[in-house]
């Protein structure tokens, strides 16, 4: 017999928990999980025992020490990613997703990343001059889409060698109507059919939209002419995935490239519209950031050696990331028995790790719904404490892309605009497959 089977403790909780509730105020129910019962929770949802993990060591302990014993199959994660993405990157197991992740990781290594800082500061200076207009007229604007469609075009120049300058807003839409499918509770019986049947429309609609879009990025690039060398020497990620003996189909180079693009651009542009927030909210680090950026680059381009002395410009989006993670929960199942925190762990149980929770736990952040950025200056963080790329060995294999990208494109808006929030504009987290702005994010543009 197991030793854990002979335990029997299981954590304390609610029991079985309402769902229309738990899936319509995600955020307030996880907060009151914690608040009530502590860094180890226990309910039952949906036919799952669910455990929420709320101490680094214990997320540690899922996500790496012990990560061999869960995985992401037949998880929400995978549930509400796997019919858009497929097998990708994002949604494989076992070997596959190793074999994935070797085809993948050189693309993104800090090295490579490194040579892409032209293409972000040519992407953002690019939108600035869409937004001209506005800035002259003072109409307000969505930035929110406007920053996907900016994190697009860059991965998909830098990571894939296309331009598809032009069609990122109409992809900011389409990924809309995706979140407002796939991250929507739907109770039974429905209570409003037409309205679920409108979004499951939106998103059949997106999906056939985005496939198209995934595949001309495919078709462009061999009617090109792939080089066939490895991304970051003299070819794009494109053409390894496209000249690998082991990505050869069109349906396993579609579920690629769709991951990449999908996970690249919306949790990249997610952080940089909640940084634009958050400063616009702080003036005092907007002056911060403002300074900086003036005395370092004096009006020139920012590059990627300029990265290491805009280190309150990388706070800024630390910061924003900290208090509104892209990503906010993680969730693993647990193939075998096991032990988390004195607590018996069953072979099926969910195991969820929550960033929007880990984020703001007040036994390790001091005044945890604060905008601080200076807290991360030399801070000595315990593993796992901080997750806004995930953790263990899934971490997300393009965080230094999205943190090249977030801090040169912040200096070079700084630089030319700022951005104040509409007034009376509500502004409200939403915890879809990421964190959105439930509303959008309509900001007024002004020249400096």
């Amino acid at each position: 017999m197991s030793p854990y089977a002979q335990t029997g403790v299981l954590p304390p909780g609610p029991g079985e928990v309402d769902l229309e509730l738990m899936r319509r105020s995600p955020l307030a129910f996880i907060d009151g999980l914690a608040r009530e019962y502590g860094d180890v929770t226990r309910h039952q949802a949906d036919g799952d025992t669910v455990y929420l993990l709320n101490r680094p060591e214990l997320a540690r302990h899922v996500l790496k020490d012990n990560g061999a014993n869960y995985t992401k199959e037949e998880t929400p994660d995978d549930r509400m990613l796997r019919p858009l993405l497929g097998n990708g990157l994002l949604t494989s197991n076992g070997e596959d997703w190793a074999r994935q992740r070797r085809l993948t990781a050189p693309a993104f290594r800090p090295s490579s990343v490194r040579t892409f800082d032209g293409i972000v500061t040519e992407s953002t200076s690019r939108m600035l001059e869409r937004w001209r207009p506005a800035v002259e007229s003072g109409t307000p604007l969505a930035v929110d889409h406007h920053l996907t469609a900016l994190t697009l075009a860059i991965l998909t120049r830098a990571i894939l060698g296309t331009d598809i300058d032009g069609i990122g807003e109409g992809f900011g839409r389409a990924v809309d109507a995706v979140n407002r499918c796939i991250g929507h509770y739907v109770p039974d019986p429905d209570p409003d059919p037409a309205d679920t049947a409108l979004r499951q429309r939106g998103f059949r609609q997106a999906r056939v939209f985005l496939d198209s879009v995934t595949r001309t990025l495919i078709a462009s690039r061999r009617a090109g002419g792939a080089s066939g060398g490895g991304a970051g020497s003299d070819g794009t990620l494109l053409d390894t995935m496209m000249s690998s003996d082991h990505l050869v189909s069109d349906a396993d180079l579609r579920d690629q490239v769709l991951t990449i693009v999908m996970a690249g651009h919306e949790t990249t542009a997610k952080s940089l519209t909640w940084t634009l927030y958050l400063l616009d909210r702080h003036p005092e680090e907007a002056d911060k950031v403002r300074e900086e950026v003036d005395r370092v680059l004096g009006g020139r381009p920012p590059t990627a050696a300029d990265l290491a002395d805009l280190p309150v410009c990388r706070r800024a989006v630390m910061e924003a990331m900290r208090l509104y993670p892209p990503v906010w929960l993680i969730s693993r199942r647990a193939v075998g028995e096991d032990e988390i925190g004195g607590y018996r762990v069953e072979p099926g149980t969910l195991v969820c790790v929550s960033q929007w929770v880990l984020h703001r736990h007040p036994d390790y952040w001091d005044a945890p719904e604060v905008y601080r950025p200076d807290r991360f200056d030399g801070a000595a963080l315990p593993s796992h404490l901080y997750l806004p790329f995930g953790g263990g060995d899934r971490i997300c294999v393009g965080q230094h892309l999205a943190m090249l990208e977030a801090v040169l494109a912040l200096a070079v808006l700084v630089q030319s605009v700022r951005l104040t929030l509409v007034p009376g504009f509500p502004v409200e987290p939403e915890a879809l497959v990421t964190l959105r702005p439930r509303h959008g994010m309509q900001m007024i543009a002004s020249a400096r």
